[in-house]
């Protein structure tokens, strides 16, 4: 607000109170400037832009495309002649073309680039190009509990610095928790690149009263609204259909996107990683960036205290000094890691490989944030406006004689009920929509939970009245118990927003049938509709079932496209640059 002794009327003040809080730093300086002329004073003008910077990224979930958007807004207001470019958009030889690169790419499952820039990162990694003259700098994101944490972002760091290129400002590597790390990124990333910053007035604008703006750095508490196991008694599965309420958080999404669920550590896992740490809970600990806290509420709120990595190993081993824990977390015993740690969690580093004395805030040090999990949103924002709904499947296992358990999808089957709340945020992902020609046909495979998505594509098809038919393979264990949302689909079917459904359930028979045994029968049909522009999604386990649809696919255009295999694939791959397959893979 403008303060009451300030020489303004309260119009005036009124005025000004609402407007300075709405202006952009350009906006403030020019005006800053504006005032000064007017007074006979000098004009801070804003420099010419100095130097071209590409900002490039490689994207799955869409983490990295927001990152670039972000560093290429603040490059422009520096002064940057900015261009942002996909890497899918764009061929090896356009490198030659660039002179300051901001790269920013993620890596996918255990080292694997984002779906969209395999091609070119396979074709760069052998490309004989003379890349002297062009500056760099790369920003990787990944997850640290996977081995080949970063991969993709050192990959193309270390290809561009044996191209040539100068590496102006080191690579930064980011766990899921980015934040931090990717300021410290761009701040030495402007550095290294020089800017044209426009003069900034000395003085400071009054600002009014922020208004609340929810999202990944303030997530909204959304009511329950509904929780509902949706497997039928009998079932090997728990799959829970979440209804949550959205009225006033601001949070908009699509068919399409993600909802980013802030989970709790459960009482009775924290009481036993509490136990084997020998700690009460009362310690006072400092979690990176945040105020101090007891123990218990950093491992209940604010720590992953579950997932065993490598990374979280090695630290611990640097704590116990166990010659049989640094045996086992050497880097010659990588595969002999992965197979110790299947079906154990942290407890069991605390338990087998016990430190005396363990100090509370060593134990923090080595465990990571407690990370968001991101669930494809299950309904369409035009079927229920003010909500948004989520299908998750349970994570309940033994392992090593001990009752495991998924840390978000039990916190949402056993302590999300009705009338409680749970922090979410909204994840745009671009990479996964519907045509807006609604006229263009849609193919759609999601078994299991997979379905989400696509209960979302079918609502928001139904509510547009789109004229191009819909297809749905959609495939479970067994169709007494596990036909998610069987009544919705026969409904859409009579309506006509979903035009063909298939179904597999793999346990009702001796021999085991699943979704792409169903696109293969399926087959002649499948590629008419793909010859009539149709639109091609697939939704669910990327190890085996995503792998599995596009091993079949390929098989149906060659067999009823006559193509060569090598075809076939190319095929499948335009398909891919055109944006008509598209996949939602985790």
């Amino acid at each position: 607000m403008i303060p009451s002794h300030a020489p303004f009327d309260p119009n005036q003040r009124t005025t000004l109170s609402a407007l300075l809080p709405t202006l952009t730093p350009e906006q403030k300086a020019w005006l800053s400037g504006f005032l000064a002329a007017a007074q006979g004073g000098a004009v801070a003008a804003p420099a010419a832009a100095s130097k071209p910077l590409t900002v490039l990224y490689g994207t799955e979930s869409g983490n990295c495309e927001s990152l670039a958007d972000k560093t290429a807004k603040e490059a422009k207001k520096k002064g940057f002649k900015v261009t942002m470019k996909n890497l899918a958009d764009i061929s090896v030889k356009d490198m030659l073309k660039f002179e300051h690169v901001a790269l920013i790419v993620s890596t996918w499952g255990d080292g694997e680039p984002p779906e969209a820039a395999v091609a070119f990162h396979t074709e760069f990694m052998t490309a004989d190009l003379d890349l002297k003259g062009l500056k760099f700098s790369v920003l990787a994101l990944g997850d640290t509990s996977y081995d080949k944490f970063c991969q993709t972002g050192k990959d193309f760091d270390s290809r561009l610095a044996a191209l040539g290129a100068e590496r102006v400002a080191d690579r930064v590597d980011c766990d899921v928790d980015f934040d931090d790390a990717y300021v410290t990124w761009k701040e030495s990333l402007f550095t290294a690149f020089g800017t044209a910053e426009a003069a900034v007035p000395a003085f400071e604008f009054a600002a009014a009263a922020p208004t609340v703006e929810f999202g990944r750095k303030n997530p909204f508490p959304a009511e329950v609204l509904d929780n509902q196991l949706i497997n039928g008694e009998g079932s090997a599965k728990e799959t829970i259909h979440l209804e949550l309420d959205l009225e006033g958080s601001g949070l908009d999404y699509e068919a399409g996107d993600a909802l980013a669920v802030v989970p709790v550590n459960s009482d009775d896992v924290v009481t036993a990683f509490l136990a084997a740490s020998g700690l009460s809970g009362t310690e006072q600990v400092e979690v990176k960036g945040e105020d101090k806290c007891d123990l218990k509420q950093a491992l209940t709120y604010k720590l992953d205290i579950t997932g065993l990595s490598r990374a979280v190993a090695k630290k611990y081993f640097a704590l116990s000094k166990s010659d049989e824990l640094g045996e086992i977390v050497s880097d010659e015993n990588k595969a002999e890691f992965k197979n110790w740690s299947w079906g154990r969690e942290i407890v069991d580093l605390l338990e087998l490989f016990p430190i005396q004395k363990l100090e509370a805030q060593a134990l923090v040090s080595v465990l990571r944030k407690l990370p968001p999990r991101l669930y494809s949103i299950a309904s369409s924002p035009k079927a229920h406006p003010g909500e948004v709904h989520l299908t998750v499947a349970a994570v309940r296992y033994e392992g090593h004689g001990k009752a495991r358990k998924g840390v978000a999808s039990t916190y949402i089957a056993d302590e999300a009920k009705s009338g409680e709340k749970v922090q979410v945020y909204v994840h745009k992902n671009k990479n996964f929509r519907l045509p807006e020609d609604t006229d263009k046909p849609v193919i759609m495979v999601g078994p299991g939970t997979g379905i989400a998505p696509f209960r979302a594509f079918i609502e928001e098809r139904g509510e547009t009245a789109a004229k191009g038919e819909t297809w749905l393979f959609f495939g479970d264990q067994r169709y007494t118990y596990d036909f998610l949302y069987q009544l919705e689909l026969q409904d859409h079917l009579k309506s006509g927003a979903l035009t063909k459904l298939d179904v597999a359930f793999s346990r009702d028979q001796p021999e085991k049938v699943y979704v792409q045994n169903k696109m293969q029968e399926q087959g002649e049909e499948i590629y008419k509709w793909l010859e009539a522009g149709a639109y091609f999604y697939v939704c669910g386990d990327a190890e085996r079932m995503a792998k599995d649809v596009n091993t079949a696919l390929i098989d149906i255009v060659a067999k009823h496209g006559g193509k060569s295999a090598d075809d076939a694939a190319a095929y499948i791959d335009a398909l891919k640059k055109d944006k008509r397959y598209q996949r939602d893979v985790y």
